[in-house]
């Protein structure tokens, strides 16, 4: 066992849904309940009910049947869809829930972030959270002082080491929080997409962290949707699919495996989906890629015009809708918002819930890509959905330049551009 961090153990979590749980005083009062409750439920269906028929599926299992182990000193890529049991995972094995089934034994200290501030008390100083964090750690203070000076450069938040950290914006809040999970000397480090937050400067200055954590010999977890961090990250990828472990391979498998399940999306209705985030008050129901021309056609071609159309089930105020392109490899390649304004935007009223996005010349080389989109509306998330389209785009021309696939589809974007040449 001396060279295992982690081993897991048949792990499962269910989680009940539906409505409160009834608490029962007798065991008389149980044996009558679940007697008549099959009896209810279809008595609810016959009268058209669903909500009330919503109890024949009281409860769902997070994570099930998972089983694995990871040594000292590797780094491991958690990979899934949003619902897959990632964050679930990691939050057993941080101990900030019990599982139902199963062990996850931890052979060493465990540091986590899983949230922005994870652990941290809004009325303590950023000082004095340093220390907490560190204590429940399990450090011992003047571990903690030899590393201070440290965390606090790191976060560049040392003119107000001192002010309670309920007064700090969430880059101060999640700047600080990484530091100090990362500096304090745990030998098993858990990351939960935080990554995701921050501005270009920091996420850099993390991802030279996390690789300096991974050469001192510390364990990482790290989750992240983001596959091309992840491909820079690990070695090794842990892919699990509803609750259950698929893949447990190189992270490349892992990835190519992830990336195969999006592929199969195409072929859902998209308004029917269920895997996906937000509020719900309104929902993305229909995506049309398009060349924007007359004839319609679903085929792009670099250089070429292309149309983005977006179908909602309704409005409301302060809407919003966002797109992120990503290619095979799950890299990002461009976003677009609606709700960044320029001159040649325009409103029309007989749109109703449909957002248009045109693009006179597409820049992306050859290949196959899938969209992320993101729908706001009342200031919150309404509605997140992820591979909501996949498309092709063939070979084209930009600016008369005829344009071909790269090499190994290391490079997914192209730019116009002109040579001048010796003679």
């Amino acid at each position: 066992m001396g060279d295992i961090a982690i081993q897991v153990q048949g792990l499962g979590k269910e989680y009940h849904i539906g409505g409160p749980q009834k608490n029962y005083d007798r065991l008389g009062e149980q044996v009558v309940e679940a007697v008549k409750a099959p009896f209810r439920r279809a008595k609810n269906l016959l009268r058209g009910q669903a909500t009330g028929a919503a109890e024949l599926n009281e409860s769902f299992w997070a994570l099930k049947d998972t089983s694995f182990k990871i040594n000292h000193g590797e780094v491991v890529g958690i990979i899934g869809r949003n619902g897959a049991g990632k964050s679930t995972l990691l939050k057993i094995l941080s101990r900030i829930t019990d599982p139902t089934e199963g062990r996850a034994v931890i052979y060493g200290r465990v540091g986590s972030l899983l949230e922005v501030g994870t652990g941290f008390h809004p009325e303590l100083t950023g000082r004095e959270n340093i220390f907490l964090n560190g204590a429940i750690l399990g450090m011992r203070r003047h571990e903690i002082t030899r590393k201070f000076d440290e965390i606090v450069a790191f976060a560049d938040i040392g003119p107000f080491i001192d002010t309670p950290v309920k007064h700090y914006s969430s880059g101060m809040y999640v700047r600080l929080a990484f530091s100090v999970a990362a500096h304090l000397e745990t030998e098993i480090l858990l990351i939960d997409e935080v990554l995701a937050v921050g501005d270009v400067a920091f996420q850099r200055k993390c991802l030279g962290k996390m690789d300096n954590v991974a050469r001192q010999g510390r364990t990482v977890l790290f989750v992240s949707h983001n596959m091309g961090l992840m491909q820079t990250l690990c070695r090794r990828g842990i892919f699990l699919q509803n609750g259950r472990l698929v893949i447990d391979d190189t992270i490349n498998q892992a990835v190519d495996a992830y990336l195969r399940t999006l592929e199969h999306l195409e072929t859902q209705n998209l308004a029917e989906r269920t895997d996906r985030q937000g509020v719900g008050q309104v929902k993305l129901v229909a995506v049309e890629v398009n060349n924007g021309d007359t004839s319609g056609a679903s085929v792009l071609k670099t250089g070429a015009s292309a149309r983005f159309v977006f179908r909602l089930n309704g409005t409301m105020s302060n809407m919003a809708c966002m797109f992120v392109i990503y290619d095979q490899l799950g890299h990002a390649i461009a976003n677009f918002k609606s709700d960044v304004p320029a001159p040649d935007d325009t409103i029309n009223p007989e749109m109703g819930a449909t957002y248009v996005c045109e693009l006179d010349e597409l820049m992306l080389l050859p290949g196959r890509y899938r969209i992320n989109v993101l729908v706001q509306g009342g200031g919150e998330w309404q509605d997140r959905v992820e591979a909501a389209a996949i498309f092709n785009v063939e070979r084209g021309h930009l600016q008369g330049r005829p344009v071909t696939p790269a090499q190994k589809n290391t490079i997914s974007a192209c730019m116009p551009h002109r040579w001048i040449k010796p003679v």
